[in-house]
């Protein structure tokens, strides 16, 4: 079965064509993709703004057109922090809709943390014991925990790479001072319900997945994604900590020249490595293991599980 998932995040809207069936791996086919930016398109009152949503019209109905030519059986359409927490989030699905004729599901936090957290199982599997995983996205910092498919412990944080560069970031990378109250902002926020996942104790097993995860472990010494998704890829707390001071002196344009860096996303960097760098010294891991599957592998894995039980 061929099946396009229509993923609009913070950041990027993004549709992965795969060719999947119950029991296989699901494999990339067609990507599809533009940078949306939607977690920076909102006014004061958190509103996403007609650009935002024009943009997000214009992708949704080219993402239709290509996902037909490539033959998908069905779309999985979803969209996450950026339109969950807008204040005219129902205004926008509704417009994106009348426009396109497509309805937008939207997921809450606590489904996205869920969801990685299926897919990064499936690819470790069982030996991975208990797993804890994180997921830095443009809106949302996603946490989950457990030793089965499903997680004991899932939840969301408004502590997205893209959110914390508008908010704090937006004139450059700022003073100390503003530097050490993001820090705290971030580190309060975590340890608020880092009990969640820390009563069942250290985890067997401790992995990351997104692309500000993915981009920091390659600044940090990891394979390229040339060499495929089978190789091993770490990120150590030891080497994002030397790195962090590096990143804050950085021009954009030093940032872009950094291996795994996006032009688009330099800006959201050093924030994202905060976050990380928080993630690690709260739950007392020295590194994380970078699982290329993620959220929309998740989707898809769901969606064939429901089938399976269906017959």
């Amino acid at each position: 079965m061929r099946l396009g998932v229509l993923d609009i995040g913070s950041n990027t809207g993004h549709l992965l064509v795969v060719d999947a069936h119950g029991g296989a791996a699901p494999l990339p086919a067609y990507s599809y993709k533009e940078p949306l930016r939607l977690a920076e398109h909102l006014d004061a009152s958190g509103a996403v703004t007609q650009v935002g949503v024009d943009a997000l019209v214009a992708f949704t109905a080219q993402a239709q057109v290509v996902a037909e030519d490539k033959g998908c059986e069905e779309m999985l359409p979803f969209a996450t922090s950026a339109v969950r927490d807008a204040t005219n989030s129902d205004a926008v699905l509704a417009e994106v809709e009348a426009r396109t004729g497509l309805r937008l599901s939207v997921l809450a936090g606590e489904d996205e943390a869920r969801l990685t957290f299926l897919a990064v199982r499936r690819w470790f599997g069982w030996s991975a014991g208990r797993l804890a995983v994180f997921d830095i996205g443009g809106g949302s910092l996603e946490i989950a925990g457990g030793s089965d498919e499903a997680p004991d412990v899932a939840w969301s944080l408004p502590l997205g790479a893209a959110r914390l560069a508008r908010e704090f970031f937006a004139h450059g990378v700022p003073d100390e001072e503003h530097v050490r109250a993001l820090r705290r902002r971030i580190r309060a926020d975590i340890a608020r319900d880092a009990g969640n996942l820390l009563r069942a104790g250290t985890p067997d097993r401790a992995a990351a997945s997104s692309k500000t995860f993915r981009s920091l472990a390659r600044i940090c010494g990891a394979a390229p994604s040339s060499e495929g998704h089978l190789v091993p890829r770490l990120l150590p707390a030891q080497a994002l900590s030397e790195w962090i001071p590096k990143l804050m002196a950085m021009s954009d344009d030093e940032l872009a020249d950094l291996p795994g860096v996006s032009p688009s996303r330099t800006h959201q960097i050093v924030p994202g490595a905060l976050v990380a760098e928080a993630v690690m010294d709260i739950f007392g891991l020295e590194c994380l293991e970078i699982c290329p599957w993620a959220l929309r592998e998740g989707v898809i894995i769901e969606r064939f599980d429901q089938l399976s039980i269906l017959g």
